[in-house]
C-alpha cells in the first residue's frame, strides 16, 4: 500500500505525541469542514441505492451531463485500468501515485512523463492520466489543451482520464462539461473541497456506455446512505461554496505570502502549498518535532506540501516553527 498524508496515527506513535497535539497539515483537505446535516432515521437502516438527488446535485455543481457516485475518486482509480485490454498508459508526473500504481498492475505498458513533455507522448499513448490542478505541484493545464487531447485519443479509441479532486476552488479549468465525449473522462471529489473525506464520495463523469460499464465492475451499493445524504446537502449549498471559495483564496495567499518570508518559493492551489525543498527530510523531521505533519515527497519529485492551518493558533504554530528552520537551515 502506497504511503499518504493523513497518517497521523503512525506519527503519533513514530513521535511519541498524543494525536490532540498535532497540526495536520499534511492531506492539503480543507480544514473547515461542510457542517453534516441531521441524517434522516433510516440512513443507517435502508440498503444505499444510489439517490437521483445526490446525482442531480452533482451533476449541477460540477457542472457535468451525467455522472457516477463511487466510494471516493480512489475507487474509481483502481477500477479504470481494469476496463481497458492491454494499453500504452502515460500518467503525468509527478502526480498522485495512484494512478500510476494501478495502470502498472493490469497488463499496460506503463510510463510516467513530466507535465511539459505530455505534448510529444500524445501519439505514443492510448491513455493519458493527469491531475489538473496537480497533485502535489497544483501545476495546471488549460481546458482547451485538454478537450484537444480527449478528441486525439478519442478518435483511436483512447481515453483522456483527469483527474478533477482539487478542482473546485478552479472552475475555469475543469472539463467537466465534456465529459459525455467519448475519450473524456473526469473525476471529482467531495473530500478537498468540503473537507469530507472521511464520508468517501466521490464522481465519475464520462459518456454513458463507459459509466455502465463502470457501475458493473463496482457493483451495486458502493456509497453508504449517511455519505448521500452528507454530499446532496454540501453539493447543493451554493451559499456555503460562494464564502467558502472566498475564504480558500484568502488563506491560501496568507499561506503562500508566509511561506515566501521564510525564503520558500512554492507553488499549488488554495488548499496547499508545494515546493522541491533541498532538505525534505530534514524539513518533515523538524516540522514533525514541534508536532506540524507535513507531506514528504522524499523521491523523485523530493519536495514538501503542506495545507491550511485550522486556526489561529495553528497559524502561529506554523510561522513560528517557519522562522526556526529558516534560521537553522540557511
Amino acid at each position: 500500500m502506497l504511503e499518504h498524508g493523513g497518517n497521523l496515527r503512525a506519527a503519533s506513535i513514530r513521535f511519541n505525541r498524543p494525536l490532540a497535539d498535532w497540526l495536520d497539515l499534511s492531506t492539503g483537505l480543507n480544514p473547515t469542514w461542510y457542517p453534516a446535516p441531521q441524517l434522516a432515521d433510516n440512513a443507517w437502516h435502508r440498503l444505499p441505492e444510489t439517490d437521483p438527488e445526490l446525482v442531480r446535485a452533482a451533476s449541477a455543481f460540477y457542472g457535468a451531463p451525467r455522472m457516477l457516485a463511487v466510494a471516493g475518486t480512489q475507487a474509481a482509480i483502481q477500477a479504470l485500468p481494469q476496463l481497458r485490454a492491454p494499453s500504452r498508459v502515460v500518467v503525468a508526473a509527478p502526480s498522485y501515485a495512484e494512478h500510476a500504481h494501478h495502470w502498472s498492475r493490469h497488463g499496460h505498458s506503463m510510463r510516467e512523463v513530466e507535465y511539459d513533455a505530455l505534448d510529444a507522448a500524445l501519439p505514443d499513448c492510448d491513455v493519458l492520466v493527469l491531475c489538473n490542478p496537480n497533485n502535489p505541484t497544483g501545476a495546471t493545464v488549460a481546458p482547451e489543451r485538454l478537450l484537444d487531447w480527449a478528441a486525439q485519443l478519442g478518435r483511436r479509441g483512447g481515453w483522456l482520464v483527469v483527474d478533477e479532486a482539487f478542482g473546485d476552488t478552479a472552475p475555469h479549468l475543469s472539463v467537466a462539461a465534456h465529459s459525455d465525449s467519448p475519450g473524456l473522462i473526469v473525476l471529482r471529489s467531495v473530500g478537498k473541497f468540503f473537507g469530507l473525506a472521511g464520508v468517501r464520495m466521490g464522481f465519475v463523469g464520462a459518456h454513458a456506455p463507459l459509466l455502465s460499464q463502470l457501475a458493473d465492475l463496482l457493483g451495486p451499493w458502493t456509497v453508504s446512505g449517511p455519505a448521500q445524504q452528507v454530499s446532496t446537502a454540501a453539493l447543493g449549498d451554493a451559499a456555503w461554496q460562494e464564502a467558502m471559495r472566498a475564504r480558500l483564496a484568502s488563506e491560501g495567499t496568507r499561506l503562500r505570502t508566509l511561506l515566501a518570508a521564510n525564503g520558500i518559493a512554492s507553488s499549488g492551489t488554495d488548499l496547499f502549498q508545494w515546493w522541491p525543498e533541498a532538505q525534505p527530510e530534514a524539513f518533515w523531521q523538524h516540522m514533525a518535532e514541534r508536532g506540524i505533519w507535513v507531506r514528504l515527497f522524499p523521491k523523485a519529485a523530493r519536495g514538501i506540501r503542506l495545507g491550511l492551518p485550522l486556526d489561529e493558533e495553528g497559524w502561529w504554530r506554523l510561522a513560528l516553527a517557519l522562522e526556526e528552520w529558516n534560521r537553522g537551515s540557511r
